[in-house]
């Protein structure tokens, strides 16, 4: 009798806590699923990362349809508008979407160092002490008045460009052309070292061979002196774009009219290009 209520033990215990099947892996998961799993993974990790892990997941984060899940997810403000101006399902580009998650480029200024916190980094400074040659000697940055930093030349012409492309910031050709985004540009300009100086901000807008399509180009505004106070804005907003817009170039010009051996000029601060959609 012991020998039996031993067995039905051992029979119970079996009943009650079977062998514990293997973990289902992430591999094993049916495309649907794994979609799902990997649309919460933060952009730049499916690009970086997991789309490496193997071909299955790099078709998965090269296909349009994960992106999708993303974009109306976490830009559901803008999802109405990017959803009748999307790239081709069978556009040859991988990642064309990937790279707008990834870089969030609505609503952010996509000039790089715009208030020379990090000296001439991304911008191309020209001076007219040598034909407009390319130069950085002579040039420092130093704080203003507002603890922003500015962009000063010790010559008498003066002139800080830069030019962004619209594609490599995230944008693509049917969201560009789909006459549904503006670009509003502004800049601060202000005299540092109490001199009579003129100023004036160039913007344009490039195609793909970077011929003018557009451009912004107010009258030089001369900064005296014994204003030196006043911070003057100027800004504007390109809206009902052309076809091809692809680039946008933002100078600014500066032209001392006083002329001294020490440091001087106009300081320009807080410059920004940002790129809206029109979501009414």
């Amino acid at each position: 009798m012991g020998a039996s209520a031993s067995r039905n033990w051992l029979v119970g215990v079996s009943a009650l806590e079977p062998e514990p099947e293997e973990a289902l892996g992430l591999g094993q998961l049916p495309t649907e699923l794994l979609e799902m799993v990997l649309s919460h993974v933060p952009p730049h990790v499916l690009l970086g990362r997991c789309r490496r892990v193997c071909r299955r997941w790099r078709d998965l984060v090269d296909c349009q349809a994960l992106w999708l899940n993303i974009l109306a997810r976490d830009h559901a403000a803008l999802w109405p508008v990017l959803r009748t101006c999307l790239p081709p399902a069978d556009d040859p580009r991988p990642c064309v979407l990937g790279r707008f998650c990834e870089l969030r480029p609505i609503g952010r200024n996509l000039l790089r160092n715009p208030k020379g916190e990090e000296g001439f980094l991304k911008w191309t400074v020209l001076s007219s002490e040598d034909g407009w040659a390319a130069e950085e000697e002579n040039s420092e940055v130093i704080p203003s008045a507002y603890m922003l930093t500015s962009f000063l030349s010790a010559y008498r012409g003066y002139h800080k460009k830069q030019v962004l492309d619209l594609e490599k910031e995230g944008f693509w050709p049917e969201l560009l052309d789909s006459g549904k985004i503006e670009i509003c540009v502004s800049d601060w300009r202000k005299d540092q070292q109490r001199t009579d100086c003129i100023y004036q901000l160039t913007v344009r807008l490039l195609d793909a061979n970077q011929a003018i399509l557009d451009h912004f180009s107010p009258l030089p505004f001369p900064i005296w002196k014994w204003r030196n106070s006043v911070s003057p804005r100027v800004s504007h907003v390109f809206s009902n774009l052309k076809k091809g817009v692809r680039f946008v170039s933002f100078e600014c010009c500066i032209w001392d009219l006083e002329f001294r051996n020490e440091q001087y000029g106009i300081s320009v601060t807080n410059s920004s290009v940002i790129v809206q959609v029109c979501v009414s």
